[in-house]
């Protein structure tokens, strides 16, 4: 493999480079450089839709580049149109400022505050845009913008084309990230500003108002969006979008979206989202080729990509969490890990009178859950070992339920063969 010695080599191979001002290209190679990427405050996480930028943030930083992450308290409260096709609803400062102190820990986990040499840092353009004066604002800055270039705009032309419109409060968020830009060259030396391909117009129009007012160069450089091979939304499922925030996705449901990435998608996800190398890449690309079956290289998307965001003990309980649906241990598991890892297989709820009574046993449960049509086939299935009580095989034809076979006290996990699962939810 070519030796990369330079962070726009390095996000070039890995297909993260859309579209670039001319000269990006030089200068990540030849300068260490302040760079931005801005992130909006309109809910208290971000989401697997993000990683794409915030990792090529900290691709950037270990090239000894100077990373900021900007946070939108003051542009969130105008709402990007980019990607919109109708105009968001407008938050207030307190909300912002709530959803602010809720990524800022996520930000985190990406980039590296505490290196001496390059310390990653997080500003807010709230505390320099909500203090504008509109009259100067506009003298000042939207001078250099004429109507003819903001229409132009693939942000706000596709809504101008819509029965909806597009509001002043909206048009005018192109002039208010431009004006981040100038703010962060003057005062952070900053030259270049990243997002997602959907922000081309607004990268631009800042980098050409650094150049009207300060005279001096600045440049732009875009990621891709991120599509599936299926044809489906990236970063959605049935439930809804993915979240880096713990209690919005748990790391099990984190895990999980990104084991089941698809064939197609899996080797280009590992060289979006994880830091492993191209050697190690190209090795899971063979067993993909290979020995599909064995989902190696899905796997080790899912554990590198919930250790960067959950931690090593939250990959440890997802990892042994979906142990548990191959018959795994459920030692440890709390009563929110067994509903969420059973959420989507059958379910019965049952008194705990009832259950633990004496005429009542392994029998009566088969065929009250469902498992066996009768007693006679559940009398076979025992015998032939294939039924499983809390993953643990059942062998006695008579047994009786006590307080002990319950899992926090709450729950029983049946299991016939290898995937048939019922959940038995105990009431008292």
């Amino acid at each position: 493999m070519t030796t990369i010695t330079n962070a726009f080599d390095e996000l070039k191979w890995r297909g993260m480079v859309y579209d670039y001002m001319e000269g990006v290209d030089v200068m990540l190679a030849k300068e260490k450089v302040t760079v931005y990427n801005g992130f909006d405050a309109t809910g208290d996480s971000l989401h697997v839709g993000h990683m794409v930028p915030l990792l090529a943030l900290a691709r950037l930083q270990r090239f000894g580049h100077h990373p900021i992450a900007l946070a939108g308290g003051g542009t969130s409260m105008i709402g990007d149109p980019s990607g919109k096709s109708a105009e968001r609803i407008l938050l207030t400062q307190e909300v912002v400022n709530a959803n602010l102190e809720s990524i800022k820990g996520q930000l985190s986990h990406f980039l590296d505050f505490n290196v001496k040499t390059n310390p990653a840092r997080v500003m807010n353009n709230a505390d320099w845009l909500l203090k504008l004066n509109l009259v100067d604002f506009l003298r000042d800055i939207g001078k250099h913008f004429t109507i003819n270039y903001m229409l132009s705009k693939d942000s706000v032309k596709s809504r101008i084309d819509r029965e909806e419109g597009i509001s002043f409060t909206e048009f005018s968020y192109m002039l208010m990230q431009s004006y981040d830009f100038l703010h962060l060259h003057e005062h952070e030396n900053c030259f270049l500003q990243t997002g997602g391909s959907d922000q081309w117009g607004n990268i631009t129009a800042g980098a050409e108002l650094v150049r009207k007012v300060r005279g001096k160069p600045a440049y732009g450089m875009v990621y891709p969006l991120i599509t599936k091979s299926d044809g489906t939304k990236f970063g959605k499922t049935e439930s809804g979008s993915i979240w880096l925030k713990p209690d919005r996705t748990s790391p099990y449901k984190f895990y999980q979206f990104w084991l089941n990435t698809d064939d197609r998608d899996v080797v280009n996800y590992l060289k979006y989202f994880t830091f492993l190398s191209q050697d190690q890449i190209a090795e899971l690309a063979l067993a993909v080729a290979e020995r599909p079956e064995q989902r190696d290289a899905q796997r080790k998307l899912a554990q590198e990509i919930t250790l960067i965001v959950h931690g090593e003990t939250a990959l440890s309980s997802a990892e042994q969490a979906t142990q548990v649906l191959f018959g795994g241990s459920m030692d440890g598991l709390s009563a929110a890990d067994i509903e969420e890892i059973f959420a989507d297989v059958p379910s019965i709820q049952m008194s705990k009178d009832h259950l633990t009574s004496s005429e009542f046993g392994i029998l009566d449960l088969l065929v009250e859950s469902g498992i066996a049509k009768s007693k006679g086939e559940a009398r076979r299935s025992v015998q032939e070992g294939g039924i499983n009580l809390n993953n643990q095989r059942v062998n006695d034809l008579d047994k009786k339920f006590s307080s002990e076979d319950l899992l926090e006290g709450r729950f029983m996990v049946l299991r016939k063969g290898r995937k048939n699962y019922q959940l038995i939810k105990v009431m008292d």
